[in-house]
């Protein structure tokens, strides 16, 4: 063998023939696409994370305190834009944390509650003889389940406060029962019924009226 054919096949046997480099080529697509395909899943949890934390996020109905206006299980979307702006307005329904009365009990702090609200910060709030009072004026609530069985002394809400009632109002663990709730720990207001499917539909505010 001269000089020349060594030299050729030394070159033959250092260089990749065709087939591996396919096989080379393959693979970086492979590991391109992997890396592609985990900046989407990254970028989406990060995109559903901002929604959940400052947009909307969706909540569960865990007991009947809301009757006739929303029943146990029924799914929700909560929105959190509004309260950005504006602090809670009488007749939303909101999604809170537990006040600190409450985690003394034993809540804890991520068990939200939903709950209507009654009175805001400045308002003078009474049950009597089955009718709640706003400043001393009669509520004509037409939403609610049954009136109130119990009564309740004239009590003015704090500033930065309010005073939150199940529509069930016989049977729920609200502002009558444990106090005032701070307006820092509304996590959102009930704007869409997802769940169950025959009764998919906004939830509306509805202020009681005086």
């Amino acid at each position: 063998m001269d000089k020349k054919d060594l030299t050729t096949t030394d070159r033959s046997q250092s260089e990749p023939t065709n087939s591996q480099k396919a096989r080379t080529t393959a693979r970086s697509k492979f590991w391109q696409s992997v890396w592609e395909n985990l900046q989407i899943v990254i970028i989406a949890l990060v995109i559903a994370f901002l929604i959940r934390t400052f947009i909307a996020e969706p909540r569960y109905i865990p007991s009947d305190s809301m009757l006739p206006t929303l029943q146990e299980g029924d799914r929700l979307v909560v929105e959190k834009v509004s309260y950005y702006f504006h602090p809670p307005r009488r007749g939303d329904i909101i999604v809170f944390e537990p006040p600190s009365q409450l985690q003394m009990q034993g809540y804890e702090k991520d068990q939200a509650f939903i709950k209507r609200v009654i009175a805001q910060a400045g308002e003078i709030v009474s049950v009597d003889n089955g009718t709640v009072y706003i400043n001393d004026k009669p509520l004509q609530e037409n939403y609610i389940l049954d009136p109130p069985n119990y009564n309740l002394p004239p009590l003015k809400v704090p500033e930065g406060h309010l005073f939150v009632m199940g529509d069930n109002r016989n049977n729920s663990n609200d502002s009558h029962i444990w106090g005032f709730l701070p307006q820092q720990n509304a996590i959102g207001r009930a704007i869409f019924r997802f769940y169950p499917f025959n009764k998919i539909g906004g939830v509306a505010s509805i202020a009681p009226r005086r």
